[in-house]
């Protein structure tokens, strides 16, 4: 794997990381499905019959899609806005990934462009970057666009707006993701994948969904590229 991997990374201009995972675990301090109750008593307060299974979700992400899904948009913006703020606070806790960093760090040294396209706030993105003395190094950072959730990975949009941002061909670049979603919108968009499976259960998944390549921590891509930065 190591050798078809350091091919595809010998071969990019960009890496488009997707952030909560790749990057840093955003509510490691401020753990998601808190966040998700918090969203859904918004929507109480705001009179919305809440269903069970809206109730009981756990993922921050999914309470503002199946919000979204319902056609109302004041509840929908009222969700973005209470999101964007959680996220905000979360980033400032969130635990950096193992190896993140160093992807980075070696990608701009390389002079191979790195950018952010994530499903989280572009405003809790950049203060995390910020915290961590690490936005010097990306751009463009395309975040969540807001109140429209089914713009939001999969859709391929967020990451073709990183492509055209940079000036490259969807061929000369790969996305770094540990969803599903993620893989999907990547393909959608004809970069190439690698899955960055955090969890075991994921490697299969990854690989039956079609990523390029399937990880199972930063560190591997970081060591190839400080390997080709030595050649």
């Amino acid at each position: 794997m190591s050798a078809d991997l350091g091919r595809l990374l010998g071969g990019v201009r960009a890496v488009l990381l997707d952030f909560d995972g790749p990057v840093c675990s955003i509510f490691a301090g401020h753990p998601a499905p808190q966040v998700a109750g918090e969203l859904v008593n918004v929507l109480r307060r705001r009179g919305v019959d809440v269903p069970p299974g809206l109730a009981s979700e756990q993922d921050p992400l999914e309470v503002l899609r199946r919000t979204g899904a319902t056609g109302n948009q004041g509840d929908t913006r009222a969700i973005e806005d209470a999101l964007c703020a959680a996220e905000r606070q979360a980033a400032e806790t969130a635990q950096p990934t193992p190896y993140g960093r160093e992807v980075i760090v070696a990608a701009w040294q390389l002079g191979v462009a790195v950018a952010v396209v994530s499903n989280n706030s572009a405003d809790a993105v950049t203060a995390y970057l910020k915290k961590h003395r690490l936005a010097a190094y990306i751009s463009p950072i395309v975040g969540r666009p807001y109140a429209e959730p089914t713009r939001m990975k999969p859709n391929p949009e967020p990451v073709l707006n990183a492509v055209r941002a940079l000036s490259a061909a969807p061929g000369q670049c790969v996305l770094i993701g540990d969803s599903l979603s993620d893989i999907e919108a990547g393909q959608a968009a004809g970069v190439q994948v690698i899955g960055y499976a955090n969890r075991a259960a994921k490697v299969a998944a990854f690989r039956a969904a079609g990523a390029t390549q399937v990880i199972t921590g930063m560190d591997i891509v970081a060591n190839l590229l400080v390997e080709r930065a030595t050649l």
